[in-house]
């Protein structure tokens, strides 16, 4: 499976990627975007199966990102790795149709409880 983690910071990329890794998910190709509008290119050239974003990124913010695929048609799985946790990110995140919002700060624990039964 492909993983594309989305992040306007490259620090922020690499933390995610390793969370990923001791979260159990590290036989998983991982690529990156720096923000909503390269993932989008990256989302029809790359095909992932997943994407993990930020929320505030120039260019294009998460939310634009996916409300973009969504409106093209992609279903691909979508969820967010994000500062933004209030009840309401939550629910505008989930209205777009994010399929869940993770909080930093965030452990290995959090990341599998998110995405067990999203990644096989």
């Amino acid at each position: 499976m492909k993983i594309l983690v989305t992040d306007d910071s490259r620090v922020m990329r690499q933390i995610v990627i390793r969370t990923l890794r001791q979260a159990g998910y590290d036989d998983h190709e991982i690529i990156q975007a720096e923000d909503g509008r390269e993932a989008l290119q990256m989302v029809v050239a790359e095909k992932p199966d997943l994407i993990l974003s930020d929320w505030n990124m120039p260019e294009m913010t998460g939310i634009e990102c996916l409300e973009a695929l969504r409106a093209a048609g992609s279903q691909v799985p979508f969820g967010f790795v994000t500062s933004e946790g209030s009840p309401e990110m939550r629910e505008k995140a989930a209205n777009a149709g994010a399929i869940f919002l993770i909080a930093k700060p965030f452990t290995a624990e959090t990341f599998r409880d998110a995405l067990d039964g999203v990644l096989a």
